[in-house]
């Protein structure tokens, strides 16, 4: 792996859920390795609540989050595109590694069925992360939670995706 972070882009069709929890685990869970967007096909506007919730539980801040249409990354290249659950409406980004992830929307679950959703997504994302090479997941836990003190990072998909 260079030097340089992998820039990875999660789609879903809202942009409130899902992607939004995978790039909030792989900001946790990959560092200064990655860098971490998300976006929507249909952008919803706002960020789930029971997202926020189920992530705060973790540690993890998503209130700082908006909600982002896909069209901003038109011509971003990335590192790696993953799909959740939008399949041919997300074919705009330009990816060299591309993965569409059957996951249920967890929008109108319950708490714990939604926390299911997130874990498995947490889950899928450091089988990505050592999948791609990156360092820094080989020394975390496998608890979600083990990353709880990190900080939330911003939405510009042209900055890094992290505090400094």
């Amino acid at each position: 792996m260079s030097g340089k972070p992998l820039r990875i882009l999660f789609v879903c069709v809202e942009n409130a859920n899902r992607s939004q929890m995978a790039q909030a685990f792989a900001t946790l869970y990959g560092g200064d390795y990655v860098e971490a967007f998300s976006a929507g096909s249909r952008p919803r506007g706002q960020v789930n609540p029971q997202a926020i919730a189920a992530m705060a539980e973790l540690g993890y801040d998503l209130s700082t989050h908006t909600s982002k249409s896909l069209d901003a990354y038109n011509g971003v290249e990335m590192d790696a595109a993953i799909t959740m659950g939008c399949g041919d409406a997300c074919p705009r980004v330009n990816a060299k590694h591309r993965d569409d992830w059957q996951i249920p929307d967890p929008r109108d679950l319950p708490p714990e069925e939604f926390r299911r959703v997130r874990d498995l997504i947490g889950q899928k994302v450091k089988q990505l992360l050592i999948d791609l090479g990156v360092p820094s997941i080989r020394a975390v836990e496998n608890s979600p939670a083990s990353a709880s003190s990190a900080t939330p990072p911003g939405d510009s998909p042209a900055a890094p995706m992290r505090s400094s």
